[in-house]
């Protein structure tokens, strides 16, 4: 589950690291207000205020602007506020902004210079070990700086049976430069972001930049974090910071029916009970010369109301010019998928794309005479390959 920005620095911030402080405010009028009580607490006149979507690169499409003064907040904010915000991490049609954060000046002048850092904490899936994954190359987007500067991109990997430790910490601060107070405070910033990826069971933390302010403090200036969603019982209030808003409203509706449903470019619908199965399903589907249109995982109870609900939602596809229904039964068995797919197909009337099923497993030769005997178009195939050949075939 990913989180906006704001919400991303107070699982920081409850964690002991120091970030860019601020407020989130869902209209122009009340940025205003979030800026005057921003001001009492932190002393700031300027302020940033920051499109909060689930997409980076939110400042290159004009999601990110600083309002020199209290005065220039509510313009600032209403020009942010309802845009179609179009970055390089979204589509061509961007995300609507239906909420601003409206943060703290930090880069204030002082004896020494900033200086801006780029951090993440991830699993290194090769490895099966947490790391740290950090550059000097602040700011700027982490695949750029791996292109053109590989050599400025340090990783340091997490021993899972000793944790962090403190010589890594420090080797992360010596690493990017620094000394004096701000590498003891990167030493803390560092040590506290790990605890906070752990202890929020994150599968990301990537805070671009991390600052080095003028007075050699350490800071988040973004935070972009993404839950294991597998976790989430453990955390209910980071449960309840989910925005569906953010999120591909099919995918929102197939969760709700308890369906595990991906969408992606193609024009063959899968409707497959198994995840593993899922995948062979739409290897096989593109080895025959198509492309899958989504992934659906129906999973072991696939019953009349559960597949008439899989078909709605795939059909939402315009792209979609088949849908290949392969079941294997073991848990759930054949003819009870194949009568759902009968009277899904009934009650939804003129589905108007062919339907291939193919079933095997229990009560298998039940269910391809149910549906031989239908009497609607469906098409039914025994081998997973005939059946894929058949998809491409018909589209």
């Amino acid at each position: 589950m990913n989180l906006h920005e704001y919400q991303g620095k107070e699982i920081l911030a409850g964690y002991g690291v120091r970030i860019q402080r601020g407020k989130v405010a869902q209209t122009p009028a009340e940025a205003v207000e979030v800026a005057k009580q921003l001001t009492e607490e932190t002393g700031t006149s300027w302020y940033v205020v920051k499109a909060q979507v689930h997409a980076g690169g939110r400042g290159k499409g004009g999601g990110v602007k600083l309002a020199k003064g209290i005065d220039k907040v509510e313009e600032v904010a209403d020009s942010i506020i309802g845009m179609q915000l179009v970055t390089p991490q979204t589509s061509a049609e961007g995300k609507k902004v239906h909420q601003v954060l409206i943060a703290e000046d930090v880069y204030y002048p002082g004896e020494s210079e900033t200086s801006e850092f780029y951090m993440s904490v991830l699993l290194n899936r090769s490895t099966g070990r947490n790391m740290i994954m950090y550059s000097t190359e602040g700011g700027m987007d982490i695949e750029t700086v791996a292109e053109e500067t590989p050599h400025l991109i340090f990783t340091e990997e997490i021993d899972p049976k000793v944790g962090l430790t403190g010589f890594q910490a420090r080797k992360v601060a010596f690493n990017l430069g620094l000394s004096g107070a701000a590498f003891k405070d990167m030493t803390k910033f560092v040590t506290a972001l790990y605890r906070a990826y752990e202890g929020a069971d994150a599968s990301l933390f990537e805070i671009n930049p991390v600052l080095k302010t003028s007075d050699d403090k350490i800071l988040a200036v973004d935070a972009k974090v993404t839950i294991d969603d597998n976790a989430l019982y453990r955390h209910k209030d980071i449960a309840e910071m989910r925005d569906t808003r953010e999120e591909d409203a099919t995918e929102v509706e197939a969760g709700e029916a308890g369906l595990n449903f991906v969408k992606l470019d193609g024009n063959v619908g899968c409707m497959v009970n198994g995840a593993g199965l899922a995948m062979a399903t739409m290897d096989i589907i593109k080895m025959a010369g198509g492309n899958p249109a989504n992934f659906l995982d129906v999973g072991g109870t696939a019953d009349a109301a559960r597949v008439e609900q899989a078909f709605r939602i795939i059909l939402r596809d315009e792209n979609v010019k088949a849908i290949l229904v392969n079941i294997f039964g073991g848990i759930v068995r054949c003819d009870r998928v194949a009568q759902g797919v009968v009277d899904a197909y009934k009650n939804m009337g003129n589905i108007g794309v062919p339907i291939i099923v193919r079933l095997q497993g229990t009560n298998a030769e039940e269910a391809k005479k149910l549906i031989d005997e239908s009497g609607l178009e469906v098409h039914s195939a025994i081998a997973l390959q005939e059946a894929a050949d058949l998809v491409q075939e018909l589209v």
